[in-house]
């Protein structure tokens, strides 16, 4: 008699979903991806007059700007000194396995038409950064359809909240009603009851990860280590320095965007709207 097969944890509900927002919200800011894997095309350390040169839609200023976050946020590196050149940190490099994962859950789901592949993968990460998002799709994931006051009780939202949020949801695509009247219950569309491979890839790259913005109060033992291992992404904020183990080369085929030096409207007219960050 054979044995029978165990049921296996949902890779939507095995994640901590305030550690993939926090991820998230790390790359979210308008042309870190496109930063991020231009750095990583090119392979070697680079000033801000150079990333620029490859994006000529973005230009000096907000390149600097950008550049100068994810030196906070511990995306890239640099040695002392005002124009010393940025490179990226291992946690940057290790993106290209979210940025693979997005772009391919984008690419399967979302009605885009032909756009850059950073392009494509900044949008993902717009529809899935904001707060409540993954506990909701984890919700509907495992307990679906629900009505409207069960959902908002079992994410913590308040009847405030809980409106707004649910309409940009479903203006995101990853939830919808199983009706038109008011009261009918959410359920999950095809494009979030897809998100598991995306965010698998969220996990791999946050579990190594320690950080931490606020310094640690000093230790009531003299003799305890002064070796800091970090704190869980989450845990005091999400603009900390961050270092993973693991690292891997970005895909050439997310760099559409290099033989593309126009004006932004070319690239991004063709994009889904703008969305509330």
């Amino acid at each position: 008699m054979s044995t029978p097969v165990q049921p296996t944890a949902s890779p939507i509900g095995s994640v901590d979903a305030q550690r993939v927002e926090d991820a998230l919200s790390l790359i979210a800011p308008k042309w870190t991806t496109w930063v991020a894997q231009t750095m990583a095309q090119k392979g070697r350390p680079m000033r801000v007059r150079e990333v620029s040169a490859q994006l000529p839609f973005v230009g000096d200023p907000f390149v600097s700007k950008r550049l100068a976050q994810m030196h906070a946020d511990g995306l890239v590196t640099r040695a002392e000194g005002r124009w010393a050149p940025y490179r990226l940190s291992t946690a940057g490099e290790s993106l290209s396995q979210v940025h693979g994962a997005l772009s391919a859950w984008s690419q399967t789901h979302l009605s885009l038409g032909k756009v850059a592949g950073a392009e494509r993968v900044e949008d993902a990460v717009r529809r899935l950064h904001l707060r409540h998002t993954t506990a909701i799709v984890q919700i509907l994931d495992k307990g679906g359809p629900m009505r409207f006051s069960h959902l908002a009780e079992e994410a913590g939202l308040d009847q405030g909240t809980a409106p707004p949020r649910l309409r940009r949801l479903q203006i995101d695509g990853l939830v919808t009603r199983t009706g038109s009247r008011h009261g009918d219950p959410y359920v999950l569309t095809d494009a979030g009851r897809a998100l598991g491979p995306v965010y698998a890839a969220v996990k791999q790259w946050t579990n190594p990860v320690a950080t931490r913005r606020h310094p640690s109060p000093p230790a009531p033992v003299a003799t305890v280590s002064r070796a800091h291992t970090g704190v869980p992404l989450g845990s005091d904020g999400i603009r900390t320095a961050a270092a993973l183990r693991r690292s891997a080369a970005v895909p050439s085929a997310l760099f559409s965007h290099s033989p593309q030096p126009q004006m932004p409207a070319a690239v991004t007219a063709r994009s889904a709207p703008a969305r509330v960050r």
